[in-house]
């Protein structure tokens, strides 16, 4: 029996060229550690802290990355592939290249046997309204189409510098939980439960490892933490879901 993994929130690319080579490789590791009882694996967004494909170009780097899952796949591991706020202009690649599917959306799927809402987790939840609006043009195929206009050199460039702005360039310590009435997305996972069942609430977005017990006092909402100062993700056997932590001693057993 397999085992079937989820992580998120990379974020490569940032904050420099030198740190996040160092994150790849360290996920690349992980990948290689998992390799041995993955039966799926879930990338659950901002796998890239920007993405955007042109018709013949993708954005250079991440090579280590890409041929690793391009090893798994081949290996005949099934990976999925969800997009995030950073990472929303992926388009047609990773499944034509890597023969791995991509989701813009949450979806509901069953494994082993348990219920599970999986998603990113942006836009989800109550609030955020500008954001919400800004996702709406990001996610227009007409202002998609701008922006291919674009020549790589100067979009890509303006895109990496606005990402810069991001939280996932200039968070100087990691996120703190601060109550279950502040966290939206646990918030979100019990108004779902009012109307189907699930076992399992798998998001990232929030960049904090969580796990708690829904209002039903059954149900779990999991957030999977992001690479750049927690290395954790989760891990369902089929009877248990656990969130834990990738350190380099994991490779010496």
């Amino acid at each position: 029996m397999g085992k079937i993994y989820f992580a998120s929130d990379f974020h490569l690319g940032v904050p420099n060229a030198a740190k996040s080579l160092e994150r790849e490789r360290r996920i690349v590791r992980w990948l290689e550690y998992i390799r041995v009882d993955a039966e799926a694996i879930y990338l659950v967004g901002d796998v890239f802290d920007f993405w955007f494909e042109y018709a013949t170009v993708v954005p250079k780097g991440y090579v280590r990355l890409l041929g690793k899952l391009a090893e798994l796949r081949d290996a005949g591991i099934p990976i999925y592939f969800f997009t995030g706020n950073h990472d929303m202009w992926m388009f047609q690649y990773f499944e034509d290249e890597l023969d791995i599917p991509t989701y813009r959306q949450a979806i509901q799927i069953e494994l082993k046997g348990k219920q599970f809402f999986i998603a990113h987790g942006d836009g989800l939840g109550p609030g955020d309204h500008g954001y919400k609006f800004i996702k709406k043009v990001f996610s227009n195929r007409l202002c998609q189409w701008l922006f291919a206009r674009l020549h790589p050199n100067f979009a890509i460039r303006l895109a990496n510098f606005w990402s810069g702005k991001s939280r996932s360039q200039n968070e100087k310590e990691p996120e703190k939980f601060i109550s279950k009435e502040k966290e939206w997305l646990y918030q979100y996972a019990n108004r779902k439960l009012e109307t189907q069942h699930y076992d399992f609430f798998i998001f990232g977005h929030r960049h904090l490892p969580l796990d708690l017990t829904l209002e039903n006092g059954k149900s779990r909402y999991i957030n999977l933490g992001e690479w750049m100062n927690f290395n954790t993700y989760a891990v369902f056997d089929g009877d248990t879901l656990e969130l834990e932590t990738f350190e380099e001693q994991s490779l010496k057993h």
